[in-house]
């Protein structure tokens, strides 16, 4: 047990303090740089959590997953294309994992709802750009996300947990596209934004590092 806690323990508060005091510096005067790894570490040591609780070929996966996570968070800073196509590497990986990991059994309902879930969300990433050239890029992009999101919820991770995490992910990305549009001048995607990405990794990675432990019949701390 002290060994599991010196193990994996830290790298969750670790991730917890930066990623949750993060949304307080955000708006201050730290130099860029810095600011830009208080970023990426709070999900930055989410990979780390995985790579140390979860020693078979999936937690690498997630460990990846969320390490391009982390790439990701620290160059749309400086540019978007770079940052999206981190992201993108990031959902393709995921979805490999969960597709690893299908659940025997769906009902009609949770089919339906992940088939929706694709072209919903590219139809609102699509619609929010007020610059229509920007549409496109936000269509092809979403279609990453959505795939990865849907795989998650039918995959056999916890759905409430790994599951809804994907869809905070979706939320997430779409008050960013939104600010290209109708929220613009809002202060609703400062308020929203980096708390459900955020929240979302952080359930993603615990639902299916969990998962995997138990598969690996290794308690949980």
């Amino acid at each position: 047990m002290k060994r599991a806690i010196i193990e994996s323990r830290p790298y969750l508060l670790l991730s917890l303090l930066f990623g949750i005091s993060y949304f307080f510096v955000k708006d201050g005067n730290i130099p860029g740089m810095y600011l830009m790894f208080w970023k990426g570490a709070g999900v930055g040591f989410l990979a780390v959590y995985a790579l140390r609780r979860a020693h078979n070929f999936e937690g690498k996966l997630i460990a990846a997953v969320m390490a391009f996570g982390a790439l990701g968070d620290m160059l749309i800073e400086f540019d978007l294309m770079a940052g999206a196509g981190a992201f993108i590497v990031g959902h393709c990986i995921a979805i490999g994992l969960y597709w690893r990991h299908r659940r025997p059994e769906t009902s009609f309902s949770q089919k339906a709802f992940a088939l929706l879930l694709v072209p919903i969300t590219m139809f609102i990433a699509w619609s929010l750009p007020f610059d229509r050239s920007e549409a496109l890029g936000l269509a092809v992009y979403s279609l990453f996300l959505a795939v990865m999101a849907a795989m998650a919820w039918t995959s056999s991770f916890p759905r409430y947990r790994v599951g809804i995490g994907a869809l905070l992910f979706i939320i997430s990305d779409l008050f960013i596209f939104a600010q290209m549009g109708f929220l613009q001048n809002s202060a609703i995607p400062g308020w929203t934004i980096w708390p459900l990405y955020y929240v979302g990794q952080f359930l993603i990675v615990t639902g299916v590092v969990r998962t995997l432990r138990k598969e690996m019949a290794i308690p949980n701390p």
